[in-house]
């Protein structure tokens, strides 16, 4: 009998996993760290001229200038915690948990910074990396690791 198109997705995720031996907790915040790094390069600042069509021109700034590098540095910091720091195979516990947390923590700060510094022409990049940082300190810090296996947490 064939399986359920429904079960195949969960099947790859799975697949994925165990080849990168990595708990769900810390692929999801390879991944929120890899978003964070891409939002970076795009534009963090954007300014168009010519009328609302943009004709004469435009200027964009990604955030590799000023204080958005050491947003850039936030999120390597937290890929190469998550990655190389603790036991892969168990959820974030302990030092490595804080680490990950202020890491994320602290490019969404710097890119919260930036953002409250100029207010005015800011881009999709900013904002990517604002979410990035938030989503990694609730994923890592908030979350327990039994809400991602959809199972309940005890009750006491």
């Amino acid at each position: 009998m064939p399986k359920s198109h429904k079960s195949r997705p969960n099947q790859t995720n799975q697949l994925i996993m165990e080849q990168l031996n990595l708990h769900k907790q810390k692929l999801y915040a390879l991944i929120i760290a890899a978003v964070g790094l891409i939002s970076v390069f795009l534009p963090w600042y954007k300014l168009s001229f010519g009328g609302y069509f943009g004709g004469v021109g435009g200027y964009s700034v990604n955030g590799m200038h000023g204080i958005g590098i050491v947003t850039f540095l936030g999120f390597i910091a937290a890929g190469a915690v998550t990655f190389a720091m603790g036991d892969k195979t168990k959820a974030f516990d302990g030092q490595p948990k804080m680490i990950a947390a202020a890491c994320f923590g602290g490019a969404g700060l710097f890119a919260l910074i930036q953002f409250l510094s100029q207010t005015h022409f800011t881009s999709f990049g900013l904002y990517l990396s604002i979410l990035a940082g938030i989503a990694g300190v609730v994923l890592v810090y908030f979350m327990k690791p039994e809400q991602l296996e959809g199972k309940r947490p005890p009750t006491v």
